[in-house]
């Protein structure tokens, strides 16, 4: 199964959509490992072509590879399989757009990416900060994962928006290392177009940014959230970015018999691909 509007031939693609299935460190409601195959079930319920951005997909090269084989319990195995795959598609020139899988996954693409480019930004959607050191003993986590990546590309080039859960340690770590936009999302992003512009982005969503009326299907909801319409005009500011890699993260389709999580996701990776393609 592939997303839809997917090339038949790889080779002619500039974006490559890649599945990681992975969930082994969440620490709530497990999941996540069917977001990947959810997303691109539902996507045939969207028209291929979006108003907002008079584009459609049919004028998009992207090509959509499938999942991952990721073995399951090992991580570090799994962080290793995610990270060569997007050294691959960077050597290709190409532009690695990630299905999560739990929000882990993020950090061996950035670490590939931040190698790649210089002067790499991230910027971070997301209820929690995920700037723990550790989460129960155990450091390779969803909830330590951007302070990973705060490690690998130092925190003043990691933008933190809608943001409203975390330990009071991360957020003490937040205000003097990060950029982090308490509960702001448009606005957020609004603030920082100028400092960004012309700099390689990259960009991780979790879908629990969205209050979880609007995405119930995920591993953490967090109330206080804020709307889908909101994110995708959040999103449009971004059009004319120099993004260079992109991930969507932590939808559970087992926490929403509605199909909207996962529906949403899907309408977010093709205005993602109409913007970036």
């Amino acid at each position: 199964m592939q997303f839809m509007g997917s090339l038949d031939n790889r080779s002619e693609a500039r974006i490559i959509l890649v599945g990681a299935p992975m969930d082994f460190t969440v620490s709530f409601r497990p999941g996540t490992r069917r977001g990947p195959h959810e997303i691109r079930s539902v996507s045939e319920g969207l028209e291929d072509y979006s108003l907002d951005l008079d584009n459609s997909l049919e004028n998009v090269n992207f090509f959509d590879e499938g999942d991952l084989e990721l073995p399951f319990g090992n991580v570090g195995k799994s962080l290793e399989i995610i990270k060569e795959r997007t050294e691959h598609i960077l050597k290709e020139d190409n532009i690695p757009f990630f299905l999560g899988g739990e929000h882990l996954i993020s950090y061996p693409v950035v670490d590939a990416m931040s190698k790649h480019y210089n002067d790499l930004v991230l910027l971070q959607f997301d209820a929690h900060a995920d700037l723990r050191t550790d989460y129960m003993g155990e450091s390779q986590s969803h909830a330590t994962v951007i302070r990973k990546a705060c490690d690998l590309i130092g925190g003043k080039n990691v933008y933190q928006f809608g943001i409203r859960s975390g330990t009071k340690e991360e957020f003490q770590f937040a205000k003097e290392h990060t950029n982090l936009f308490y509960k702001e999302v448009y606005t957020g992003v609004e603030k920082i177009l100028q400092d960004i512009k012309g700099r390689p982005i990259y960009l991780t969503i979790d879908i629990d940014v969205l209050d979880p009326a609007y995405a119930p299907g995920t591993g953490t909801p967090e109330p206080g959230g804020i709307s889908a319409d909101e994110l995708f005009k959040t999103l449009y500011l971004l059009k004319g970015q120099h993004i260079v890699g992109m991930d969507l993260v932590e939808i559970s389709p087992f926490g929403d018999q509605s199909w909207r999580t996962a529906l949403t996701g899907a309408k977010i990776v093709r205005e993602l691909l109409l913007m970036f393609g």
